[in-house]
């Protein structure tokens, strides 16, 4: 804790010079006079809300005395109408105040001390619709950067008192703020007291690129586990189901997601679309994901591996054997288009959208109708990655579409050096890095409720439940 200067003008020259008042143009300082005392105060013009700052300081200059108050909290009482005023003993907690946008007061009748009132306006943009985690049916509001905000989302559809946002600050230099939120009574207390220890021993400069850098603070692991170990969502009805179901969100600010945890690999299964619709239809599209997703890992390995043994394939399937003259190995152009395609997606990010569909264009003609032309690559590639690309976009998790694209690169290498055992050796590899790892916890499997084994937990998972009223629900 460190203290105020003991005198008026001491606290005026270390505040102003903290500050940089006078060397920031946006940091203001202003000396006003009021009631027959002197008072400093201390904001950034970009976050101030200059309407309501203007009624402080009429306010201010229409008071007639304040000698009568014995303290800070006895003048905040009887002279600050504003509905959040606080009182500083520490000066470094009033700096931090100050520079998250509130309004600082230093009097020279009441030393020692300082005076925050929140007269914030973030500059923000408005609540819209969710670019990433778009829906046909549900609400379309999404989250923000603004934390509180936010948490103001999420308190809308939780009116429970056990709900629970808590507060951190990390950060040396950014001081960036950082919410858990759980319901008291539904989440796991061990794994809310674990967190909050791990959030209060973070040592870091700064969240430079917000809810990653949370990640990776939260879970050092090495660079070579691709799995993620976080389910991200820009929609607050998703976090909020998410909490009363007992897990854990974490809310950044500057950060338009939250971050839900614990999180298993079947967790990323699930979509907001599948609780919009009836529960056939739910369990439907939800039973196809996960077919069209492992797929995308084996679809490509499993066909490299029957034409090089065009023996083994019945005469049914000889339509998968390729009949057109290779000027290139078969693994190669895989391999080539595999990486194609994510610089395709490179391009695709950094292309204005006003030429979105030349890119378009352009892209599926040089890799599709050219190529096979000129002979770089047959036809048989072409579709299968086509499918392989378009399925990965089954699910909405980036973090995991890359994870099943480097699974699926190293057992197409194992499958095209060792063959058959390659490929078997390959799946069973791919099973035993899933079966290591584990949640942020630490404690439950990341193939769970397959390990340890929860028929009822991996039914939910797997087929979508209809909402049961709650003298029905299983005690």
């Amino acid at each position: 804790m460190a203290d105020f200067k003991p005198t008026y003008k001491e606290n005026v020259a270390y505040l102003d010079n903290v500050f940089g008042v006078g060397k920031n143009y946006d940091f203001v300082g202003r000396e006003r006079i009021f009631a027959g005392h002197n008072a400093r105060f201390y904001f950034i013009d970009g976050f101030a809300n200059a309407t309501v700052m203007d009624r402080l300081f009429i306010y201010f200059a229409e008071l007639s005395d304040i000698d009568t108050v014995e303290d800070a909290e006895d003048f905040a009482a009887k002279h600050l109408p504003h509905t959040e005023a606080t009182v500083h003993y520490d000066v470094d907690k009033f700096i931090y105040a100050v520079m998250s946008g509130t309004m600082g007061i230093i009097i020279d009748s009441i030393n020692s001390v300082g005076i925050t009132i929140d007269t914030r306006m973030y500059p923000m943009r408005s609540v819209g619709q969710s670019e990433n985690d778009r829906v046909l049916r549900g609400a379309h509001d999404s989250f923000t950067e603004t934390i509180k905000q936010n948490t103001t989302l999420i308190r809308r559809r939780i009116r429970d008192t056990g709900l629970t946002f808590k507060s951190f600050v990390i950060g040396e230099s950014a001081k960036n703020d950082v919410v858990l939120a759980y319901i008291d009574g539904k989440a796991d207390p061990k794994y809310v007291d674990m967190l909050i220890k791990k959030l209060n021993s973070i040592k870091v400069d700064a969240l430079t690129m917000g809810q990653q850098s949370l990640a990776e603070c939260l879970l050092p692991r090495g660079w070579y586990d691709p799995f993620p170990k976080f389910r991200f969502t820009e929609r607050p009805d998703n976090a909020a189901a998410h909490l009363l179901e007992g897990m854990i969100v974490i809310l950044c600010d500057t950060s338009p997601e939250a971050m839900v945890l614990p999180t298993c690999i079947f967790d990323f299964m699930q979509e907001t679309d599948d609780y919009y619709f009836p529960p056939l239809t739910g369990s439907y599209l939800r039973l196809l994901r996960y077919v069209v997703f492992l797929l995308t890992l084996l679809l490509t390995p499993t066909w490299y591996l029957l034409i090089t043994n065009p023996d083994w394939i019945p005469d049914a399937l000889n339509f998968i054997l390729v009949d057109t003259e290779c000027n290139m190995p078969i693994i190669l152009q895989l391999f080539i288009i595999e990486f194609a395609l994510d610089g395709l997606k490179l391009a695709s990010m950094n292309t204005p959208s006003s030429l979105n569909n030349t890119f378009g264009v352009v892209g599926g003609l040089i890799l599709g109708d050219f190529a096979v032309q000129i002979g770089w690559f047959v036809p048989e590639v072409i579709v299968y990655m086509a499918f392989v690309a378009i399925a990965g976009f089954s699910q909405s998790s980036y973090e995991l579409g890359y994870t099943f694209k480097f699974m699926r690169m190293l057992l197409l290498a194992l499958t095209a050096i060792f063959g058959l055992l390659g490929y078997i050796g390959g799946i069973v590899l791919i099973i035993v890095l899933v079966a290591c790892n584990k949640t942020v916890n630490g404690r439950r499997n990341y193939l769970y409720p397959l390990i340890p084994f929860s028929g009822k937990a991996l039914k939910r998972l797997i087929v979508r439940e209809r909402t049961r009223s709650s003298e029905k629900l299983p005690h």
